[in-house]
């Protein structure tokens, strides 16, 4: 993979402190003056989201999966703040969510900047193709923020164009509603279906966004907002367009050789340089192999214990032991650990995994079309299809044959279990449980043993530092007093 470029910008939105005087405009105009640099402006999106260091997809994330059932503070997590997430503790000030917001809408900042001055420059300094292709990838990448945003905090303030004023008027922005959030992710990404299909991209630019990407992510929209029909529209058009389709193995979904395979829609890219350090590795595995053991399973949540003893996918997600290739023994590990990037190769060195992380793959694709199909017309044959495509793979029986008859209720439990044991660990747990309502996320973490947590945990709090910095913001109503 070709190291995608980092351009540095002047302006980070949520940064700024406003007890200084900084000069009232900013200009970025000497950045972007031909092809180059307006590549160079796009890449900036991608880093400040996957590849620079304890960023948003390569660190942040998992912070808040500690949130679920599935994830808990491992004994070498030394930062209280992440323990207090893992414990359903966290508070308005906590940093595991004030670096959330922040890089988020750096990110956004980035993307907006790219989008403005791209869209600016003329025919005589970039081909229309890829400016298009460009504008596309950066308005994908800021729908996919702000849909993240909306998610964990509710309304939120929509910024659509560069920052290029220190003013109050420029920074105290009001939130927006949902509604106006989900109508420009929904314009944002209906633009970037128009991206290249999957495989258009030579090798050197794998880990770029697809049209693929646009179209799962916008289903993905779609289903949060329970818009059955358009879901499954999306979703089958997806699937009938013939881009993807599931590995025989599931190993091969994380397989280095195998990376930006027939089932990744998309990934964040590793490939072993020590420079670019692969954090969910890093802090999933041991002790034993120079892991921090951060990320731990929450045994009381039973993730192990919910597979088949015969799923495939179950020692391949979770191990008690791992073969180390450097001496040739297999080691007994101290405690249940993930092992989905365990990078063999680099067994002693989990910090440089080139295992990619799926963030988009086709079995997502045939989950959520199975969902969609339930909510629509109860449990039919044709919801039932895509869900086994997913469980053959995995070497267990089909829904039907295990459970009969099963009402609209008992399949979508069912379409969720799957997706909790087929997509552990990467990064759909706490959306799936907060999408489904606090009633059964309640119930989830309860049943797991976090008794501390209640109906307002399907949102996390807007940051204490954001309010004090932006008087015009409001604290989501459920935790106003927390």
């Amino acid at each position: 993979m070709k190291k995608l470029t980092y351009i540095l910008l002047l302006f980070s939105f949520s940064c700024t402190n406003l007890e200084e005087v900084p000069p009232s405009n900013l200009t970025t105009e000497q950045f972007y003056k031909n092809e180059k640099d307006a590549l160079a402006a796009v890449n900036a999106i991608y880093h400040r989201m996957f590849t620079e260091q304890l960023v948003l997809f390569n660190r942040q994330l998992m912070m808040l999966e500690m949130a679920t059932d599935d994830v808990t503070a491992g004994p070498r997590t030394r930062s209280a703040q992440v323990v207090d997430m893992s414990k359903l503790q966290h508070v308005p000030n906590n940093t595991a969510v004030e670096w959330t917001w922040q890089y988020t809408y750096e990110a956004i900042n980035r993307a907006n900047i790219a989008v403005d001055r791209i869209e600016a420059l003329g025919e005589d300094v970039i081909n229309s193709e890829l400016k298009t292709r460009l504008v596309n990838e950066a308005k994908l990448l800021r729908a996919w923020n702000y849909f993240n945003l909306v998610r964990w905090f509710g309304p939120v303030p929509l910024i659509l164009h560069e920052t290029t004023s220190l003013t109050n008027e420029a920074l105290q922005v009001q939130q927006a509603s949902e509604e106006v959030l989900y109508n420009q992710i929904i314009l944002d990404l209906t633009s970037a279906e128009s991206l290249p299909a999957p495989g258009t991209y030579a090798t050197a630019d794998a880990g770029r966004v697809t049209a693929g990407a646009a179209k799962t992510l916008l289903a993905k929209v779609y289903l949060t907002r329970k818009e059955w029909g358009k879901a499954a529209d999306k979703l089958k058009e997806v699937i009938d367009l013939g881009w993807y389709s599931l590995f025989d193995n599931f190993a091969d979904v994380y397989n280095v050789a195998t990376k930006n395979g027939k089932e990744h829609i998309f990934s964040i890219q590793f490939n072993g340089d020590p420079s670019i350090v692969n954090h969910l590795a890093m802090f999933s595995l041991p002790f034993e192999f120079n892991g921090e053991y951060v990320d731990a399973p929450h045994l009381p949540g039973q993730l192990y214990e919910s597979y088949d003893l015969q799923d495939e996918r179950r020692n391949l997600t979770l191990a008690k032991q791992l073969y180390n290739p450097q001496t040739g023994q297999t080691v007994n590990l101290q405690h249940l650990t993930y092992v989905k990037f365990f990078d063999s190769s680099k067994a002693l060195a989990p910090q440089q995994s080139a295992k990619n992380i799926p963030l988009f793959r086709y079995a997502d694709i045939l989950l959520m079309y199975a969902e969609a199909l339930n909510e629509l017309n109860g449990p039919t044959q044709e919801a039932y299809h895509p869900i086994n495509l997913v469980r053959q793979r995995a070497h267990i029986p089909l829904l039907q044959e295990v459970s009969l008859n099963l009402t609209k209720e008992q399949f979508r439990d069912a379409v969720f279990l799957e997706r909790r044991k087929e997509l552990a660990l990467e990064y759909h747990r706490w959306f799936d449980l907060a999408r489904r309502g606090p009633e059964e996320y309640v119930k989830a973490l309860h049943a797991a043993g976090k008794t501390n947590a209640a109906p307002r945990h399907v949102h996390f709090p807007v940051p204490q530092r954001e309010l004090q910095l932006n008087l015009n913001l409001r604290q989501h109503p459920d935790w106003v007093g927390f």
